[in-house]
């Protein structure tokens, strides 16, 4: 699936009747990050029953739900879902994207007018770049603001963004030597005495100091290509990308507690640490909906640094579906069956590793962004005698110099034209469009109609790109997504 991987929704039989819906005293809902939908069948003879599998026995299994544009990646994803909108009007465009106005890269959720909360650093943070409400923001507006709404996530913005504008609270793992969850000023002053307790137990630690092996018999992975192959990278430390990992061995090598983002224990750190939000915000347990966004990050770095068809992927889905059997079971007893709603659904996917296609005579490659910018420089010289009203490529987008269009007196409409007639002959490229063409026509369906949903008059650059399919941007090891393909 291109876009989100999968959608399942869970709710009680009690919630499912002909009548008016009882209204539930929570609402989870569950972002799997670079989850594939092909997740839920190639593994499935190894889930438990109480996690994947249940979703689907008990909920509504939608197998082709899509927000189609482009591009696919984590803060674009959970803001579209959480918008139901795309990035043409909600403006969350990419992660980091070049800011036109400050000349500059910016990162979607910082924000230096508020400080870390419960740590040093990495806490200046605030969902003020997204431009429209979220389903959260309006399931507390609907309430006069009654009702609770915390996003959490290992990453900043996958709790940020789904918790909106009005949330109590989103936290998020910060790594490095802390190895805390933390949150920023524009939610609160200090860290609830629950987080700091969280904190304080010890439990990453705990995660840290084991060895990640195989939760079953390595050779019952039968869905993954073999665990040792060179289309995987690995750890600092280590020689080869092969089961065992002795975490407590590499752990210094690999950024202390940044490793634990980077395996299947950070999923498990925050299912342990969603059983503590909703007990320790008694989510669940007024007259008034509570909401609260969870976000599974460690699969997505899984997938970067491995691949699709690894085993460590593998054993990261079958882990997690222990996670969500467990964190289901909580609710059932805390809040009660029937008593919560909850859907589970995917902010994008993630290709197969472009050289372990290539060693299939599949056709795939890596896109030359270095070559790229030569290129394009050395064309515009060509036609206009200077490459700087070339501003930034980033995203596969060029940015122009408007200033400099203005004083050789060019055309930005014709500019935009001519380059894009020489960009479709570079080496990965399979359509070029620019952004008056964006601006001017529709596109129904298609790769067109996704480029123009991501495109954002506002914040967009002037030539946008699309590579041919299985071609990245990326290191010839692991995997990455972002494109508008299905996957």
């Amino acid at each position: 699936m291109p876009f989100k991987a999968q959608t399942i929704t869970n709710a009680d039989a009690s919630l499912k009747n002909t009548g008016e819906a009882k209204k539930p005293a929570l609402v989870v809902g569950i972002v799997v990050d670079q989850m594939r939908y092909d997740y839920l069948t190639r593994f499935s003879d190894k889930y438990t029953d109480g996690g994947f599998k249940r979703l689907i026995r008990e909920g509504f299994n939608c197998e082709d739900a899509n927000f189609n544009y482009i591009p696919t990646y984590t803060a674009v994803g959970h803001t579209s879902i959480y918008t139901g909108t795309t990035p043409e009007n909600h403006g969350i465009i990419s992660n980091d994207w070049y800011d036109k106005y400050l000349k500059k890269s910016i990162y979607c959720v910082d924000d230096d007018t508020y400080y870390t909360i419960g740590a040093e650093k990495g806490g200046k943070k605030s969902p003020n770049r997204m431009a429209v409400t979220t389903i959260t923001d309006e399931v507390h507006l609907s309430q006069g603001r009654k009702g609770k709404v915390i996003g959490i996530s290992i990453k900043d913005r996958a709790a940020i963004l789904p918790a909106g504008h009005t949330a109590n609270a989103a936290y998020w793992f910060e790594g490095g030597n802390d190895g805390k969850f933390i949150t920023s000023s524009f939610y609160m002053n200090q860290l609830p005495k629950w987080v700091v307790d969280f904190n304080n137990s010890g439990i990453a630690e705990k995660y840290m100091n084991t060895t990640w092996n195989t939760l079953y018999d390595i050779a019952t992975y039968t869905e993954s290509i073999e665990d040792d192959n060179p289309f995987e990278g690995t750890f600092k430390g280590m020689d080869r990308p092969m089961f065992p990992y002795n975490l407590k061995k590499i752990r210094k090598d690999n950024g202390n507690f940044e490793l634990l983002k980077a395996i299947p224990f950070g999923n498990s750190i925050l299912e342990d640490f969603a059983e503590a939000t909703v007990k320790g915000e008694e989510l669940g347990k007024d007259a008034y909906t509570d909401f609260l966004a969870v976000s599974f990050s460690s699969t997505d770095y899984v997938g970067h640094r491995f691949g699709v068809d690894s085993k460590e992927v593998e054993d990261t889905y079958l882990r997690l579906d222990k996670d969500l059997s467990d964190f289901l079971t909580f609710l059932d007893t805390y809040v009660g069956k029937g008593n919560y709603l909850l859907f589970l659904t995917a902010d994008h996917a993630a290709v197969q590793v472009p050289s372990y296609l290539q060693s299939l005579k599949i056709p795939a490659g890596y896109f030359d962004e270095d070559g790229f910018k030569e290129f394009l420089n050395t064309t515009a010289k060509s036609l206009y005698g200077t490459d700087a009203i070339i501003e930034n490529v980033s995203n596969f987008q060029v940015f122009l110099n408007r200033e400099k269009l203005d004083e050789l007196h060019l055309d930005l409409n014709k500019v935009e034209q001519d380059l894009s007639d020489r960009i479709i002959n570079f080496n990965g490229i399979y359509k070029v469009v620019t952004a008056h063409t964006l601006q001017s026509a529709s596109f129904n369906d298609g790769i067109l109609a996704a480029l123009q949903q991501g495109y954002n008059q506002k914040l967009s650059g002037d030539i946008l790109m699309v590579p041919y399919p299985a071609t990245i941007d990326y290191s010839k090891t692991g995997s990455t997504h972002g494109s508008a393909y299905t996957y």
